[in-house]
């Protein structure tokens, strides 16, 4: 199990793809550590002070979306910019009602390893395949599945 300050993952087997169990303090804690737990399941070791931080925003109409989309606009930007994304910080997580719908947001920021640097394996995509996010207790825990 891997440890931050007021949060934690873990890497869970799941048939031919792999699962990233996570627990925070804040919602905004169990996005970072399962965002962390996506670059662990892409690398097992990352160089400590390679890469530069980039910001990110990310909308969605639901908490569970907005899980969805953060860790799919993580592997987006890894593709586009050629870097695996670590160092995960999420800095808000606000829930605003639009109309008749809410409307999710998220900023965050991470370091972008360049993968000529790393021995990376590919994470092709984030699953809603029992992907779970809730409160249990004083926590925050997710567990998502990824397609390698």
């Amino acid at each position: 199990m891997t440890q931050k300050r007021g949060q934690r993952f873990e890497l869970r087997e799941h048939t031919a793809d792999i699962a990233v169990e996570a627990a925070g303090d804040s919602l905004e804690d169990v996005f970072a550590a399962v965002a962390d737990g996506l670059a662990a399941a892409s690398c097992e070791d990352v160089p400590a002070e390679i890469g530069d931080r980039f910001s990110l925003s990310v909308t969605a109409e639901s908490r569970e979306a907005l899980l969805f989309d953060y860790l799919d606009e993580l592997i987006y930007l890894r593709d586009v910019r050629v870097e695996l994304p670590v160092d995960h910080r999420v800095d808000r997580i606000d829930d605003s009602e639009n109309g008749d719908a809410d409307r999710w947001t998220l900023e965050a920021s991470a370091r972008g390893v360049p993968l000529t640097e790393i021995d990376a394996r590919e994470v092709k995509a984030v699953t809603y395949s029992e992907m779970r996010l809730e409160r249990v207790d004083d926590e925050w825990e997710a567990y998502v599945v990824f397609d390698v």
